[in-house]
């Protein structure tokens, strides 16, 4: 059995780490409540581009000819699996790479190959251990990524496709539903869906302008224009929900971690007390003993 010396040290440690989770825990309860807002503020803007997008496509009849809209046979896709630079966060890097090697796995089946982009340093060094090639990595903004990011990342996206390096671009990443609860999805960034150049269900989306519209350049041009912008659009969503997903994940899982650990505290409390009832007791036995013998 152990000292209680032992013990008593062992009980310090865990709350050093006690104090350590709670804080963790707290820091992230407080940047989850910041990415929350900044996903509900970029919303009206992102549905009214998917109006303009739709309305615009609707008005130009034919989508030939813009290098984004371009529907080919599929040999090689691109998979971008949107992961943290930190772990600490319970399954949420764990299952969006899981779901990547899956998809990956799935695609070389049908003879299609695979070219790796990944976001987070968790996703970079998972893959590498891996031995998969990596054509880009983008580091250093998983818990508050900022616009210019998602351009740079969109720009590039649009590059690989538009040049033929690549005949899809699927993105992989939680999707924020609760502060405990995070949905592993995959969305196909390019070529674009055809609800988003069709139009979407009725009360998914604002109503459209009612009216004659007329456009200035032709809607060729502004169509041109409209899709790179929703593609970064597109890719700062993905990031946003990201990043509040990681917070929540994280703040659930050093939740579980101080609850562990105050558990573990009470249980070694017990055991010291234990341990000191029965020395007393041991050196009781030992004073009535000696008394005995004289």
């Amino acid at each position: 059995m152990a000292s209680q010396q032992d013990i008593k040290r062992r009980i310090r440690s865990v709350r050093s780490t006690h104090k350590i989770t709670k804080a963790m825990e707290l820091v992230s309860a407080a940047k989850l409540r910041r990415s929350q807002q900044r996903i509900v503020a970029m919303r009206p803007y992102a549905n009214r581009m998917l109006e303009l997008i739709t309305s615009t496509a609707q008005a130009l009849g034919t989508l030939h000819g813009l290098p984004l809209l371009e529907d080919r046979e599929t040999r090689t896709v691109a998979l971008v699996p949107l992961t943290g630079d930190r772990g600490l966060a319970g399954a949420f890097n764990a299952q969006v790479l899981r779901r990547s090697f899956a998809l990956e796995h799935d695609l070389q089946a049908q003879g299609i190959a695979v070219k790796w982009l990944v976001s987070g340093k968790r996703g970079r060094s998972s893959l590498r251990f891996r031995k998969r090639e990596i054509d880009t990595d983008w580091t250093g903004f998983s818990d508050r990524p900022e616009f210019a990011e998602a351009q740079a990342m969109a720009h590039h996206l649009g590059e690989l496709y538009a040049s033929a390096q690549v005949d899809a671009v699927l993105l992989v990443y939680n999707r924020f539903v609760t502060p405990i609860v995070q949905t592993v999805v995959e969305q196909e960034m390019l070529p674009l869906p055809k609800q988003v150049l069709e139009g979407f269900d009725e009360g998914s989306m604002p109503p459209p302008v009612r009216g004659e519209v007329l456009y200035e350049p032709d809607p060729e041009i502004i169509l041109g224009r409209l899709i790179p912008a929703y593609l970064e659009t597109e890719v700062y969503r993905a990031l946003l929900e990201s990043a509040a997903s990681e917070h929540g994940a994280r703040m659930s899982a050093m939740r579980n971690a101080s609850k562990n650990a105050e558990e573990l505290i009470d249980l070694l409390t017990l055991i010291m007390n234990r341990a000191r009832q029965a020395a007393i007791t041991q050196e009781i036995l030992e004073v009535v003993a000696g008394a005995d013998a004289l």
